[in-house]
């Protein structure tokens, strides 16, 4: 199965109120959301755990390929080798990252904010409603509320 993704983290305030926006194309049953409350973070943390979403997601349903789509120019950089990570509160995701996508034949690319919408709509109303909240394969929802 070859799956797409577009991805979205943000905060409200850096670091502030934070959520994660998952769009995956492809999928044999539809398209899934996810939309994710994860705690108080700065946007760059988000942004990477919006892309471990993605990745985790692909790979339970056992996708061959993912191809990511991000807004955030230093993951995607980070991830193509573009950009070092240096930075100690994103090295552990961006490893994770780098794992996970060793199992997929995996690719990413940088996209405008515009042609991100719907994730990025995800990732806000994540952050401000403090939710989870995941749609897809066929009826299935998952809604499960964040302790503040």
């Amino acid at each position: 199965m070859n799956l797409v993704a577009y991805v979205d983290g943000g905060s409200l305030g850096n670091p502030g109120p934070a959520g994660v926006g998952v769009v995956i194309e492809g999928a044999a049953d539809g398209k899934i959301t996810i939309a994710k409350w994860v705690g108080k973070q700065d946007n760059n943390v988000a942004e990477y755990l919006a892309l471990v979403e993605a990745l985790q997601k692909a790979l339970a349903l056992k996708a061959r390929k993912l191809h990511v789509y991000s807004d955030s120019e230093v993951v995607v950089r980070q991830m193509l080798g573009d950009y070092n990570c240096r930075s100690p509160r994103l090295y552990s995701l961006h490893w994770i990252c780098r794992k996970l996508a060793r199992s997929l034949e995996f690719s990413i690319s940088h996209i405008r904010r515009e042609e991100n919408r719907e994730a990025n709509r995800l990732a806000g109303t994540a952050a401000r409603s403090r939710q989870a909240n995941v749609q897809g394969i066929g009826s299935q929802l998952e809604t499960a509320a964040v302790p503040a």
